[in-house]
């Protein structure tokens, strides 16, 4: 079997005939499926599928794939995407002075469990704030931020996720709000790790709100930026348990843990394809 693989995403109103429809159009191609998962959500009626195929036949030709599935795609009114599974999609990391999500993602990288490439890091403190980790030939770009130069600094980033040519941007503890104007150029594209379980305490001091109320669970919640704050669809999700004896700081300890995985699993879903946004919600292709 070829080592070449790709994934194909898709969402559409549901309708029969649309697995034999992309099916049938892979056989004729000498595609061979390894993998399909699909979903079909009752309440907005739409359809959603990931299939990952290779091809037994030799190299194939991803312009006549991309050509063949399009008239498929306007008859079922599709949103498609196709792609290499080999390709690796370029990631721009944001990051304020907590930094454990950052250096848990460059570990997850250079062991290889999240396949991307890191266009740049870019963060409000100096590069001094982050002297005990290894950033190797990853550049890095230091844009500190006030409120009078916030709207100057966005456009520093903008230029950056253009200049990197980033397909995602991950803020890993980036404690900068996003301006309506960014997070609109960045939809669909950028990921948060909130340091509660959404819908949580919000503003400062997070955990200290939530041991004053007695808590007895803290999460993590993984979403995409939207212009609502926090209010992005939600990719990923844990928790876990705390009792009356656990302190403020015992919940931030905990909760660097939770945030670590949580944003990790999220990227990983990401950048392998298996993420489809639905409305205020996604489909985890998990």
């Amino acid at each position: 079997m070829s080592a070449i693989r790709h994934v194909l995403t898709l969402s559409c109103p549901n309708r029969p005939g649309i697995v034999a429809a992309v099916s049938t159009f892979l056989f004729e191609a000498g595609a061979n499926i390894a993998e399909a998962q699909q979903y079909d959500d009752a309440e907005t009626t739409r359809f959603f599928a990931r299939i990952v195929f290779d091809h037994p036949r030799g190299v194939p030709d991803e312009a006549a794939l991309r050509a063949g599935l399009a008239p498929i795609a306007e008859r079922f009114a599709m949103r498609w995407a196709l792609r290499d599974l080999a390709d690796k999609p370029r990631v721009m990391l944001l990051v304020s002075k907590f930094d454990h999500c950052l250096a848990d993602i460059l570990y997850r990288w250079r062991i290889g469990e999240l396949p991307m490439v890191p266009s740049a890091i870019v963060s409000n403190h100096p590069r001094e704030t982050f002297a005990h980790l290894d950033f190797a030939d990853i550049p890095f770009h230091h844009l500190p931020v006030t409120k009078q130069t916030k709207l100057e600094q966005e456009a520093a980033i903008w230029a950056l996720v253009q200049e990197t040519r980033s397909e995602l941007v991950i803020l890993a503890r980036y404690m900068q709000v996003l301006s309506d104007g960014l997070a609109a150029k960045l939809v669909g594209r950028c990921i948060n790790i909130h340091h509660s379980f959404l819908p949580g305490f919000k503003g400062a001091r997070p955990y200290h709100q939530a041991h004053a109320r007695g808590v007895k669970l803290i999460g993590a919640t993984a979403h995409y930026v939207t212009a609502d704050l926090d209010e992005g669809p939600i990719i990923e999700q844990d928790v876990e348990r705390v009792t009356h004896r656990d302190s403020p700081d015992d919940l931030v300890r905990n909760g660097r843990d939770i945030e670590r995985r949580v944003l990790s699993r999220a990227l990983r879903w990401v950048l392998e394809s298996r993420v489809i946004l639905n409305g205020s919600k996604t489909v985890v292709f998990s």
